[in-house]
């Protein structure tokens, strides 16, 4: 088993050998970097001599468990993806903690994170899962990162809802890329939670093929700069925000028509027959063809009325609102008809 303690610090050739000037205790207190990557290390002893550790590179190696770090309040920078981490353990005391890295290992929860309040980076890509299970999110960590938190890589986790990660309201960069999500209207929910959002990946998801996926995402989210790798332009955002606008203000009219009763039916709100106002009106007919005080009418008054008759009884010219949408279907329906 190769264990991470001070003696392979001081036989590594790229520290204490380089520092010949410095005895080792001085050596490791003025240590502020230290990397052991893909080195086959199993496990961390004491490293407390190590005080002004700020970053350390434990990346590729066969760690199972984080386990004495508690020295390392001084510490901003950790990375440990890719080793065989089950469980988030012993963080604590990282009180000043910005950037954890914890990809590629057998996480199944995001947990005990309640005491880094000083997190801005969150990077669980690639967790290896039993089969049929999903990365989840503990609600207490989730609250204890709404204030601080603005990266998070969840990329193939096997993830179908993102629900529970609205509350993180200060998150500028998102990575959910290759999961499960499919929910459209649960995507544009969260997201306008997200005011801060400039960058963000979910492609591989089912939500892709969606009708409109790109549009709807690139309105609700008004600060997005780059989604699923292509970066968004300035003017076609703001082509589709007044679009939005403008499609939203004339359903709010329709609405507001139809609950006063202004509006019954769009495809049935019309009436047969001439305008009241109209010289064919029925009761202006009726009004000519028998006046106060006056006998049988002419031979020529009575052909006038059956030419008004045969008037008033064409249907006028009726106007149906018809949407763009059924006129497409008409279209496609007439030429599978042959028409």
């Amino acid at each position: 088993m190769v264990r991470l303690n001070m003696d392979l610090i001081a036989k590594s050739s790229n520290h204490f050998k380089n520092k010949r000037s410095y005895s080792l205790p001085t050596y490791l207190k003025k240590l502020t970097h230290l990397n052991f990557s893909n080195r086959n290390i199993e496990d961390i002893d004491d490293l407390s001599m190590c005080r002004n550790l700020t970053v350390l590179y434990l990346y590729d190696n066969q760690i199972s468990q984080i386990c004495n770090l508690g020295f390392a309040s001084n510490l901003t920078h950790l990375y440990m993806q890719n080793n065989n981490i089950t469980h988030i353990d012993n963080l604590s005391s990282l009180q000043k903690l910005s950037k954890l890295y914890l990809g590629g290992n057998s996480i199944t929860v995001v947990e005990r994170l309640e005491e880094l309040g000083e997190l801005k980076e969150l990077h669980m890509e690639g967790q290896r899962l039993p089969s049929g299970e999903k990365l989840l999110f503990d609600p207490r960590t989730l609250l204890s990162l709404a204030e601080s938190l603005g990266v998070l890589n969840i990329n193939k986790n096997n993830i179908d809802d993102v629900r529970d990660l609205a509350i993180l309201k200060k998150l500028t960069h998102f990575f959910a890329a290759d999961n499960q999500l499919q929910d459209m209207q649960d995507l544009e929910l969260v997201f306008s939670q997200w005011p801060q959002l400039h960058r963000m990946d979910l492609s591989g998801n089912p939500v892709c093929h969606k009708p409109k996926y790109r549009d709807r995402l690139i309105t609700v989210c008004k600060c997005l700069n780059e989604l699923d790798g292509k970066e968004i332009n300035e003017l076609s955002r703001q082509f589709l925000i007044n679009w939005k606008a403008s499609k939203d203000a004339k359903k709010k009219l329709k609405d507001e028509r139809i609950m006063t009763g202004q509006i019954t039916d769009p495809f049935t709100d019309f009436h047969m027959g001439p305008h009241p106002s109209s010289k064919y009106n029925y009761a202006n007919i009726l009004g000519k063809r028998n006046p106060p005080g006056c006998g049988r009418p002419s031979r020529k008054v009575r052909s006038e009325h059956s030419q008004l008759d045969s008037a008033a009884m064409r249907p006028r010219n009726v106007k149906i609102p018809v949407s763009a949408g059924l006129l497409s279907d008409v279209a496609d329906n007439a030429k599978v008809c042959g028409l």
